[in-house]
């Protein structure tokens, strides 16, 4: 049955049927993912990596993009669903009048092929089902050519792409989709499998799915079980700490941010980005999560990825990379998509890889002071990396730079680079007096002051009393939450104590932190955004240590209480709309959740750790300028 080459017309396109962002739950093989709606319509699938053009795209459009949904034939059916407990295994449960069913949603981790398993379970009575799948590859751009094979199951082919799906029930073309009907009573199981492969490959064996379901609750078992206890938060930790794994690409180790493209900050805005890849700020805090949870060899892989990504000269070093280490990310539009609820554009790529952003000479500092002390071994080429980093930033860290939050308009002194430039020099000081080298020791540290009392002088407000976003500026910024993170200056000191009271005031919207002043944006876009959960995150380890755990456990039950149904948590959250925005889920939430929690949970957690491995010098209020 050919369904053609052409696409769809482009007319104009109702989005009311595609679900929110958090109404979506995560499967994934830890080298690409997958999100479910509550309806049961899978609308995001990349294959065979995070980063490959998706073949299921609804998300970013409509049905027409690309889904594959299994619902119920009764529209007054109750739907309910949960991930299986210590997996990644997704299962809802639908009740009708007539009987209870369950479908089960996972995609094994690899063994020498990509999959996408749905079993559906009648428990009790029947429950009558509709499939429907609709592959459009390239984005959601380009239909295939289907065909039914001697074996029974349908095969999608467009150019290189190919995906087969195996059925356990009949299917038959319909207005240029796959559909079948079934019902399952009580005791019966109905099976799905789709796999993809390159289209001149031999095509591979059936799988069987429920030998692949056992494999794969296994493997995610055998994963959380080494999750730590965390009293009460124990389990938002765990899920977290899947979340991370999920998000790993495991050949390489590299951890992307997102699995999703182009989510808005903003429904119907155009700060739509592409998260499919791994960012060198997310290092330290990835590392620290990890390693204080146990996980120590995925914290080592993503420690490797991270040595062989920035491999070269240091001019050249990016703030992010592919998940195998590719530079070149180029940013286009996808046209054709409309965008989530009417959101455009569509984004693939990432243009601000080509940006100069000097923290991250500090986050990769940083990072592997981190992996030392905690037990790491140390990376061969890590004593061969740092003298040749630190010669280019001995002059580098004096220039603007595009900052954090990759504002794309123009560069500024931001305080956050300058204070993870003292971080660079600060960590390279201290593993200098470590191993006995004092000319090297004394140069780097005097560089580290010289730029401390730079950032003292010029970042600091004393209206505001505030260390504010960049020199000169009046904005504030919630990456300045981060100077007792780091050490630059202890939580105590009055200059921190008015930059978090300061936030608190101007940058809190509905009990969460915002990035930064939304009207003192430059970069010619809308400024409205979400609240920016780990920057909240970052303001609750900022009050438990100053000595306010109160306030502190109260704005981490809300960030815990903004998780879906499923422990999952975006970028940003709308408190006005009251849903999530942003890409989805987001590695650097859960890793938030994961190092709050353990800093409330313990004496000493990451926060405390990685303070203490500044040396800041003094705590004494700052001169007038």
């Amino acid at each position: 049955m050919s369904l053609g080459s052409s696409v769809a017309s482009p007319e104009k396109r109702s989005f009311a049927l595609v679900a929110r962002i958090q109404d979506y739950a995560l499967i994934g093989d830890c080298e690409t993912a997958a999100l479910v709606s509550r309806a049961g319509s899978i609308d995001w699938l990349c294959l065979p990596r995070f980063d490959s053009d998706a073949c299921f795209a609804a998300i970013l459009g409509s049905s027409r993009n690309g889904r594959w949904r299994i619902s119920c034939a009764d529209p007054k059916a109750k739907r309910s669903r949960r991930y299986w407990d210590g997996a990644l295994i997704l299962e809802t449960r639908i009740e009708t009048a007539g009987g209870v069913a369950r479908v089960i949603d996972f995609m094994p981790p690899r063994d020498g092929r990509a999959d996408v398993v749905r079993i559906v379970i009648g428990d009790s009575g029947e429950v009558a089902f509709r499939t429907e799948i609709v592959v459009r590859f390239d984005y959601g751009l380009t239909v295939p050519w289907v065909n039914r094979m001697e074996d029974g199951t349908i095969q999608a082919i467009a150019g290189p792409h190919r995906v087969t799906l195996q059925s356990d029930v009949p299917l038959h073309g319909e207005d240029m989709r796959t559909v079948g009907d079934f019902a399952v009573k009580e005791g019966e199981t109905v099976s799905f499998v789709l796999t993809q492969q390159a289209s001149t490959a031999t095509p591979l064996k059936p799988l069987d799915p429920q030998a692949a379901l056992k494999r794969t609750e296994a493997f995610w078992r055998s994963f959380s079980k080494r999750a730590p206890e965390v009293g009460r938060w124990t389990e938002p930790v765990r899920r977290s700490l899947i979340v991370l794994k999920a998000l790993t690409y495991e050949p390489t180790g590299g951890i992307v941010a997102a699995p999703t493209t182009s989510l808005p900050e903003k429904i119907g805005g155009v700060r739509n980005w592409d998260y499919r890849y791994c960012w060198v700020r997310d290092a330290c805090f990835t590392l620290q999560a990890f390693m204080d949870a146990g996980y120590y060899d995925e914290a080592s892989a993503w420690r490797d990825w991270l040595m062989r990504s920035i491999a070269g000269s240091p001019a050249q070093m990016q703030i992010m990379y592919g998940i195998a280490g590719e530079r070149r990310l180029p940013e286009w539009e996808a046209s054709w998509l409309p965008g989530h609820r009417g959101s455009a554009p569509v984004r693939i790529g990432n243009a601000a890889v080509d940006q100069r952003q000097l923290d991250v000479f500090g986050e990769l500092a940083d990072a592997l002071s981190v992996a030392q002390k905690g037990g790491l071994p140390p990376h061969p080429r890590a004593m061969e990396l740092r003298p040749v980093i630190m010669k280019f930033l001995e002059t580098a860290w004096r220039e603007p730079d595009e900052g954090i939050w990759e504002v794309r308009g123009g560069r500024r002194h931001f305080t956050h680079s300058k204070v993870m430039a003292w971080v660079a020099f600060d960590r390279a000081a201290s593993s200098a007096e470590r191993n006995g080298e004092k000319q090297l020791a004394k140069k780097w540290r005097a560089i580290a002051d010289e730029i401390h009392t730079e950032v003292c002088a010029k970042a600091f407000d004393e209206e505001l009393n505030a260390f504010v976003q960049s020199y000169g500026s009046k904005a504030l910024d919630a990456s300045v939450l981060l100077i007792p993170h780091v050490g630059f200056l202890p939580p105590d000191d009055p200059r921190v104590v008015g930059t978090v009271a300061a936030i608190e005031r101007k940058l809190m919207r509905g009990g969460l932190v915002m990035r930064y002043d939304l009207d003192a944006t430059t970069d010619g876009l809308p400024s409205d955004e979400g609240a920016f959960l780990a920057c909240s995150f970052w303001l609750a380890d900022c009050l438990l240590m100053q000595g306010r755990r109160a306030d502190a456990e109260e704005l981490f039950e809300r960030l815990v209480g903004l998780c879906n149904d499923v422990g999952l948590l975006a970028e940003e959250y709308d408190v006005d709309a009251g849903e999530m925005v942003g890409n989805f889920p987001q590695a650097f939430s859960h890793v938030g959740l994961i190092n709050t929690a353990l800093n409330l949970s313990r004496t000493k957690g990451p926060a405390m750790e990685r303070a203490a491995d500044g040396h800041g010098v003094g705590s004494a209020p700052p001169r007038k300028i």
